[in-house]
């Protein structure tokens, strides 16, 4: 069983190891971490627990933009991937965005991330357009992809 709550600050050393080992290529710094959650009410960060341990098995965060939100940043511990709990975060953040007003909500997804791609998809995300060699190191390009918040594909 896991459960979805508001980061916290205390969070943040445990999120920064999760960063690290999702994102290796190009992590987030704990700057960058201290940040995007300094930012609220503007930016919307939640933390997944696992069961009574309370042990982060990932997180994300949005920027609450008006009509149009975007995700920041979806992230599950490598360990505990194929459990769902990337879905459980970004129908978290899908209804964050609803319950803010938006009408759509956005985000960008490393061409090369598949699992990630392929969850997006199957929520009704589609692509508007790629940016050609975006993410560094690698120079892999970013699709741009959005979803009507509305609408529950």
């Amino acid at each position: 069983m896991t459960r979805v709550r508001a980061m916290r600050w205390q969070d943040l050393p445990e999120v920064h190891r999760i960063e690290q080992a999702a994102f290796a290529e190009d992590p987030w710094s704990m700057d960058s971490l201290w940040g995007e959650l300094a930012a609220r009410p503007r930016r919307d960060y939640v933390v997944l627990e696992a069961d009574a341990s309370g042990e982060l098995v990932g997180y994300a965060g949005l920027d609450l933009a008006g009509e149009s939100s975007d995700v920041m940043t979806i992230a599950v511990d490598p360990a505990r991937r194929g459990a769902g709990h990337g879905t459980v975060l970004l129908e978290t953040l899908l209804d964050h965005a609803a319950d803010a007003g938006a009408s759509q909500i956005m985000l960008e997804v490393r061409a090369d991330n598949e699992g990630a791609i392929g969850l997006y998809q199957r929520h009704g995300f589609a692509e508007l357009h790629r940016r050609r060699g975006y993410y560094q190191p690698g120079a892999v390009d970013a699709l741009i992809m959005k979803k009507e918040v509305g609408s529950r594909d």
